[in-house]
């Protein structure tokens, strides 16, 4: 019986790369990737399906009523939403599943899934994020000044996570991240049932 993927949350200041973080992880380590549903307008070059769901309000309150996510949160006047189907199929298939989502879906994440790692991606300041925020080229100043001040209020949630990486430079960072995915499952707590087989199997052999 092949081991159950493990769930791994990602989140960060909005600016800080962590989208860009999470397309490094899966196309150079082969993470499945959680689409979520939003409702915010697409950006240049993204497309539905690919980097989120785009959803009306009301198809998304729609979805909401039907159980259809396993956390929402509402971020500067934007709805978002992880699809609940998928991340759990992913799953019972061995599959490791990475979730970007904001701070307030984390922690209803964590209590659902106790075992996710939970992973917070930030710059090495707060100019160098403005910087990457107004380089976007798609949002207002008072955008950005709304998401700044949200990044206060973020910041008050980073010693929920177990880890905080730094995205200085891009490639180090992603392979950072895969580290710590990697030295995750290791930890004692996740291998229950494997340390249960290897004491059985032992008891076996020592008994003939």
């Amino acid at each position: 019986m092949s081991e159950k993927g493990s769930l791994i949350v990602i989140s960060g200041f909005s600016g800080a790369g962590k989208g860009t973080v999470v397309k490094g992880l899966v196309s150079k380590y082969g993470y499945s990737l959680s689409v979520s549903a939003t409702t915010r307008a697409p950006r240049p070059g993204e497309e539905n399906g690919r980097e989120y769901y785009f959803k009306t309000v009301d198809e998304f309150r729609n979805l909401i009523d039907y159980n259809g996510f396993i956390e929402w949160a509402q971020y500067v006047e934007n709805y978002y939403g992880t699809p609940r189907k998928f991340v759990e199929d992913e799953m019972k298939q061995g599959r490791d599943v990475i979730l970007e989502i904001e701070v307030q879906g984390a922690m209803n994440i964590k209590k659902q899934y106790p075992d996710a790692t939970l992973i917070f991606i930030s710059t090495k300041d707060i100019p160098t994020l403005k910087e990457r925020l107004l380089g976007r080229g798609s949002e207002t100043e008072e955008v950005i000044d709304k998401r700044i001040r949200r990044a206060l209020e973020e910041a008050d949630s980073m010693d929920e996570y177990e880890y905080i990486v730094v995205n200085d430079d891009l490639s180090t960072c992603i392979d950072t991240v895969h580290s710590v995915i990697l030295s995750g499952k290791c930890k004692k707590e996740h291998k229950t049932e494997f340390m249960k087989g290897i004491k059985s199997e032992l008891t076996e052999y020592a008994s003939k």
